[in-house]
C-alpha cells in the first residue's frame, strides 16, 4: 500500500517496473476502480502526486503514476530523440497495454500536455476523460523563461542540475516562482532533487532545446477530441497562463462551464492544493 509514504526511498520502494521498448519505466499502481493516469512534466516525476495518490485511492480510483523515461526513478538512456513527445506517448501506450488497460481517465501537467496530445493523436480512443492541470496546450498560453539551442552551452546549463549546490539553487528558484502558498520541506525538496543528482537531465535537454523550434500545433487533434474535459488551473502561473488561451481552448475542447476550475494557486498546484484537486477529480469522474 502507498499509505504513509514520506520519503523518496519509500516512494521508490512502492513502485513497480515495466520494461518498455526503450528502457525501464518505474510507476505507481495503487487501488481498484476507475483508472486514472497521473502524468508529470519537467523536471518532476510521480513524486509530484504523492499527496494525491491515497486520496484518489480512497475515493475508489486505481491510480497509475509513471516516472517517464529520463525522469524520476526510470532509466535514463543516452539518446536524445528518444525523449520526443511522440516517443513518450508510445511508451505510455506500451505501459497501459502491459497492464491490460484499454481506456482510462488521464490527468497531465506541464510538458505532460505535449506527450498527451501525441498520445491522443495516435490513439484517440484510449482516453475516456481528460483532466488538464497547468499544461502546454497552445502557444498563446506558454511563456517559457528560457529557450536554448542544441549544443554545448545547453548541455553545460543542464549539467548544473546534476551537482548538489547548483541544483539546489536552481530548484529553489523554480519552486519559489512556481508556488505561492507553500514551501517544500527538506524531504519534499530532495524528492525532486535526487533524480537530477542521478543525472536525469537528458529529457530536460531535449525539451528545452526544442523550445527554439516552432511551437507544435495540436489544434486539429484538440478539435477532434470528443470526450469530457476538466480544467484545473493555478491562476498565478506566469509560465503557463490560462487567460490568453482560454477562449480558444474552450472552443477547441468544448469544455462545459462547470468543468473549469481556476484556483488560487501557481504552477505546482499539486503541492499547494492536492486535496482540492482530488475532490474536483472525484466529482468530475463520478
Amino acid at each position: 500500500m502507498y499509505t504513509n509514504i514520506s520519503t523518496i526511498k519509500e516512494h521508490r520502494k512502492s513502485q513497480k517496473s515495466f520494461n518498455s521498448s526503450d528502457g525501464l519505466i518505474k510507476y505507481i499502481d495503487e487501488g481498484k476502480g476507475e483508472v486514472i493516469l497521473l502524468l508529470h512534466g519537467i523536471p518532476t516525476s510521480s513524486w509530484l502526486y504523492r499527496n494525491m495518490i491515497d486520496d484518489l485511492v480512497n475515493k475508489g480510483c486505481r491510480v497509475i503514476a509513471p516516472d517517464m523515461l529520463g525522469f524520476g526513478n526510470s532509466d535514463n538512456p543516452d539518446d536524445y530523440e528518444i525523449y520526443s513527445s511522440k516517443e513518450h506517448a508510445k511508451r505510455l501506450i506500451e505501459l497501459m497495454d502491459s497492464l491490460d488497460i484499454k481506456s482510462w481517465n488521464h490527468l497531465m501537467h506541464d510538458a505532460g500536455g505535449l506527450w498527451t496530445w501525441e498520445l491522443i493523436k495516435s490513439n484517440p480512443k484510449r482516453v475516456s476523460k481528460l483532466i488538464v492541470l497547468n499544461t502546454l496546450i497552445l502557444k498563446d498560453g506558454f511563456f517559457p523563461p528560457v529557450k536554448m539551442k542544441e549544443g554545448g552551452f545547453a548541455k553545460f546549463i543542464l549539467s548544473l542540475y546534476r551537482h548538489k549546490i547548483t541544483s539546489r539553487v536552481l530548484l529553489k528558484i523554480l519552486f519559489r516562482k512556481g508556488m505561492n502558498k507553500k514551501k517544500l520541506s527538506k524531504t519534499e525538496f530532495k524528492g525532486y532533487q535526487i533524480p537530477l543528482l542521478e543525472g536525469k537531465t537528458k529529457g530536460m535537454y531535449y525539451f528545452f532545446t526544442q523550445l527554439s523550434q516552432p511551437f507544435p500545433n495540436y489544434e486539429e487533434t484538440l478539435k477532434q477530441l470528443n470526450i469530457p474535459v476538466a480544467i484545473i488551473w493555478g491562476k498565478h502561473d506566469e509560465i503557463l497562463k490560462w487567460e490568453p488561451q482560454k477562449e480558444k481552448v474552450l472552443e477547441l475542447l468544448k469544455i462545459k462551464e462547470n468543468n473549469i476550475h481556476v484556483i488560487d494557486g501557481n504552477h505546482f498546484i499539486q503541492e499547494e492544493h492536492p486535496h482540492k484537486i482530488t475532490a474536483i477529480i472525484n466529482y468530475f469522474i463520478n
